[in-house]
């Protein structure tokens, strides 16, 4: 599920990942080969020249080892990746909720329960789909993991996108498969929504309606951006946002409002807690931060939007960042679940993987970049 800008190679050294990664997969399992360029000048083919095996057990996997290097390692300049096969069918419904935890807990059940999503998360509902009937497309399918909004995003992206949406807590759920009858999982699926005091479900499959659902989704930056007063958010249309076309492909301008996202991973068994206690040192920080997430692999984001003008406020965000990149570490999770280490996270990569960890990771680097020429200081 790549950004508009996004490149392949780019997104290997990232070790990117999204909304499909709990059905497909991050970037590193879908690499099968990288071409790296060392600093050194020699070229390196990380499973030898031309292979692409699905699965391999000759030497240390340096594939792996290329993936998510941040730059810190060579330049990769060609990724032989994994292809999967479009879906027959394809539905996507949304649940409200009372509360955050409310709408994790679910998450967790559908996991637990081994109904089969492709996308699932936290999200606003759009008018499209609920409230009318709406075709059910039966699936014999694997699912996407949820995606998910708290009430702040929902409520955000719902006056952005120009759309009638509750301020709650909910769910984005996307299945794929076959037509083949899976009515007994979508059955499932509801009466776990159900036991959570979700809203009842209505599934649409029609390719607009599916689109103006992840849009609104995709969009979830630059509503968060629009929530601060003066970040200011222009249209590609040129207007004001009063189209829904424009909202759809916003852009924000510089501003002395500014976004941070954090970005953290836990495992499923612990997220409902951990989203609960950040949302709470959200509210006592006095921060604005709404929560989004692929939540079908315990990962979660907090949009923050502050003044950058403000040493003080800036001083609060650093301090929340910290004590959420910690909170996920006590938790058994990671510091950063997709967005990587880069010069921020540094001090928890240590507390993350202990001194033995980074300085092996250390030894690995001095090995192929003696001189320390890429990315000097990222990661490490």
């Amino acid at each position: 599920d790549p950004g508009a800008d996004a490149s392949l190679c780019g997104m290997a050294a990232t070790g990117a990942s999204g909304t499909n990664a709990v059905r497909y997969g991050t970037m590193r399992p879908n690499v099968l080969n990288l071409r790296v360029v060392l600093p050194d000048g020699r070229l390196l083919h990380t499973a030898g020249p031309g292979r692409q095996p699905r699965k391999r057990a000759a030497g240390y996997d340096l594939t792996s080892l290329f993936v998510g290097s941040e730059g810190t390692l060579g330049f990769l300049t060609q990724a032989t990746l994994r292809l999967h096969p479009l879906p027959e069918a394809t539905a996507v419904t949304v649940a409200s909720f009372p509360s955050v935890g409310a709408a994790v807990a679910c998450t967790v059940q559908v996991l637990q329960a081994a109904v089969p999503v492709a996308r699932i998360g936290e999200c606003p509902p759009p008018e499209v789909g609920l409230g009318v009937p709406v075709p059910v497309v039966e699936l014999n399918t694997a699912s996407s993991p949820p995606e998910f909004l708290d009430e702040v995003m929902a409520d955000a992206c719902g006056r952005f996108s120009r759309m009638e949406l509750p301020a709650a807590a909910m769910l984005l759920l996307e299945l794929h498969g076959s037509r083949h009858s899976l009515a007994e999982q979508q059955q499932q699926m509801e009466e776990i929504v159900r036991q959570n005091s979700g809203s009842s479900l209505a599934w649409a499959e029609g390719l607009e309606e599916r689109e103006q659902l992840w849009s609104m989704r995709h969009n979830a930056w630059y509503a968060a951006l629009a929530l601060r007063p003066g970040c200011q958010v222009r249209h590609k249309d040129g207007d004001n946002g009063s189209s829904t076309a424009g909202a759809v492909s916003a852009t924000a301008l510089p501003s002395l409002a500014q976004g941070y996202s954090t970005d953290v991973c836990v495992p499923i068994s612990r997220l409902p807690d951990v989203v609960v206690e950040t949302k709470q040192d959200l509210q006592a920080s006095g921060l604005t931060g709404p929560m989004v997430g692929h939540v079908g692999d315990g990962n979660f984001h907090c949009i923050l939007v502050f003044n950058s003008q403000d040493p003080e406020e800036a001083q609060r965000i650093h301090a929340f960042t910290q004590r959420l990149g910690r909170r996920a570490l006590a938790a058994g999770g990671t510091c950063t679940g997709e967005h990587g280490v880069g010069l921020g996270k540094r001090a928890l990569l240590q507390e993350e993987l202990g001194q033995e960890g980074l300085d092996t990771l250390r030894s690995i680097k001095a090995a192929l970049d003696p001189h320390n020429l890429m990315n000097p200081g990222k990661v490490l």
